[in-house]
């Protein structure tokens, strides 16, 4: 009966609030919701407290039980509890933060199951930029820095900082920004954590700014919700198969957007998700009077990769670019379309009053304000295409039904059982084996398969090489190159491509997107431009960093053409000789075999 995906809380600054969060954590989890915490608001390490004139352990120890929490609780028995902790730039206990999915040191201050996330505000971005120091401060003594964003943020920031130098102030850290930068991408590429968000375009770019700010994102950052001690933030995810929606060959129209069929099915997914709102079993109090408030949802996308093979577009390419632009102007057209059609239908949301939907601001309006409060910084294209003003004025008119109605979450899951790849990601692998509670998968790229058919390439040695190759057309010779081009894998895609793509898409969308980075060849300077240029790009969130091992597994084959195969130990128990059509290969429950224990 607990139907919405995704759930943001905000950690209180006090033990009532802290255990209160881990309560909230325990029930939500339970009823299979995805959770992300805000814990910057909780005093660092060395605060003063009050009540007991003692001083505070700081954030981390309360970390290590809410990672307990997650394995504890599973999701209703079906997945594995998740959840992931937030914390801003400036807290004071950042750099333990970042070290929190080491694999060393004290074992009671890490967090081995839980995710972690950087909630980045600009001012840092631009004290790296420009090679400024940054200064660390606990949330205990400037509390007002946790609720403001964008010039206000900084102005304050600036106020504490000159609070510092005139000795006011004195739980503080300096540190060289540029160096702190370096450890959080070090981190990144080590541990894949914390995550690298950004508070500002998500609080800047909110159309919910007059009713309270945007603490952090989910647990696969594409929401963007505000959040509050009494305000728990939901939402309802849905996601369209984009590959679905384009005009087949054959027809007049093959290479464009169906938008009469992708209309239509949006107008339906997104009253689904209006009704779950009403019928959805909340198991937190605040997670209801949040929601039923507000109404957020997240139409989303699946299958991007799928419509570049169906266009015959590598993902490496400007084409694929501008087609996430005008795909996703479609998609979030047609969305906040029918969400003011409720609005008409069923009533506005009772926050509407105020909100940037009310001021006559569209999502791709906001990106100008974005530039205006970072004062540069901000490359973003501003291509349209569709007829916005004939939203505008629906709008105007009639208002929306949704606070937020656009977010593109991972759809790992359902992407295969409907046949498709995961949301806007390239494809991993053109086969591999997924595994997850349900058991282990074997997913295989059919378009690539039906191009291999048709030119008369699909036989048992290149089914070999594709394992041999871990699903990497590259190095597989007699494949002519432009299919190779197009069925390039994720790591043979240069990240520059899966951020500008990102960027096209993020000018529409009112929330953001859940993205991957993957990254072959990683090394500093890599890490470092390509997340200077998500910045650059105007991106709110990006997700996990997927890098490659510097090592595989050797393969072999037999002339069998069984791969991996492991041959048996001969009666002296020394190595098996070479195989042979006749060697019998081991079973994994043999206990002669050292390969299988």
């Amino acid at each position: 009966s607990q139907l919405s995906s995704c759930y943001l809380t905000t950690v209180a600054d006090d033990l009532d609030g802290i255990y209160e969060a881990l309560k909230e954590n325990a029930l939500l989890s339970k009823f299979a919701g995805g959770l992300g915490n805000d814990w910057t608001n909780v005093r660092a390490l060395g605060s003063h407290i009050k009540g007991t004139n003692g001083k505070s352990q700081g954030v981390v120890p309360f970390l290590k039980v809410v990672n307990d929490t997650a394995v504890a609780v599973n999701q209703g028995g079906k997945r594995k509890g998740a959840v992931c902790a937030y914390l801003e730039t400036w807290h004071l206990d950042i750099e333990e933060f970042l070290e929190l999915r080491k694999n060393t040191g004290d074992d009671r201050r890490r967090t081995h199951d839980m995710n972690t996330s950087n909630w980045i505000p600009d001012l840092f971005m631009k004290r790296v930029m420009e090679g400024g120091e940054w200064t660390l401060f606990s949330p205990s003594n400037c509390p007002d820095l946790h609720d403001k964003f964008g010039t206000e943020f900084e102005q304050a920031y600036l106020a504490y900082e000159d609070k510092v130098a005139r000795g006011e102030l004195k739980l503080f850290r300096k540190v060289a920004a540029a160096s702190l930068w370096r450890k959080m991408l070090t981190m990144l590429f080590e541990t894949g954590h914390p995550w690298i968000t950004f508070k500002d375009p998500c609080n800047i770019r909110s159309p919910q700014q007059h009713v309270g700010v945007v603490h952090s994102s989910n647990l696969c950052t594409e929401i963007t919700l505000n959040t509050s001690e009494s305000e728990i933030a939901v939402c309802n995810l849905g996601s369209v198969n984009l590959a679905a929606h384009l005009y087949p060959q054959g027809h007049e129209k093959f290479g464009q957007l169906d938008h009469v069929k992708l209309q239509s099915t949006i107008t339906t997914a997104m009253r689904m998700l209006d009704n779950v709102i009403d019928i959805n079993y909340y198991a937190v109090k605040k997670a209801r009077d949040a929601n039923l408030k507000h109404r957020p949802v997240g139409m989303g996308i699946m299958g991007f990769q799928d419509a570049l093979h169906e266009l015959r577009v590598p993902y490496s390419s400007d084409a694929a670019v501008e087609f996430a632009d005008r795909s996703m102007e479609a998609v979030c057209y047609y969305a906040y379309m029918a969400s003011t059609e409720l609005a008409e239908e069923r009533g506005r949301y009772a926050s509407y009053r105020g909100s940037l939907w009310d001021k006559g601001l569209l999502p791709q309006d906001t990106v100008e304000m974005l530039r205006a409060s970072r004062g540069g910084y901000v490359e973003v294209d501003d291509s349209v295409t569709l007829d916005w003003n004939i939203l505008r004025a629906r709008i105007k008119q009639h208002g929306m039904r949704n606070s937020n109605c656009v977010a593109i979450a991972p759809t790992a899951t359902i992407s295969n059982i409907v046949g498709v790849s995961a949301s806007i990601e390239p494809t991993y692998q053109n086969i591999f084996v997924k595994s997850n509670l349900s058991g282990e998968f074997t997913i295989i790229n059919d378009h690539l398969v039906n191009d291999l058919k048709a030119l008369g390439l699909w036989d048992e040695v290149m089914i070999a090489d594709l394992k041999y190759f871990d699903g990497s057309l590259a190095k597989i010779d007699r494949i002519p190159a432009e299919i190779r081009g197009l069925y390039a894998t994720a790591f043979e895609v240069e990240p520059k491509w899966l951020i500008e793509a990102a960027a096209r898409r993020q000018k529409w969308i009112d929330q953001a997107q859940s993205l991957n980075i993957y990254m072959s060849g990683v090394s500093g300077r890599k890490l470092d431009e390509t997340y200077k240029l998500a910045w650059v790009r105007g991106l709110k969130t990006t997700y996990y960093l997927r890098t490659l091992g510097a090592t595989s597994a050797e393969k072999s084959t037999s002339r069998a053409g069984s791969l991996n195969a492991v041959s048996s130990t001969n009666d002296t128990g020394s190595a098996a000789a070479p195989a042979t059509e006749e060697t019998q290969f081991c079973s994994i429950d043999n206990p002669e075999c050292e390969a299988c224990q």
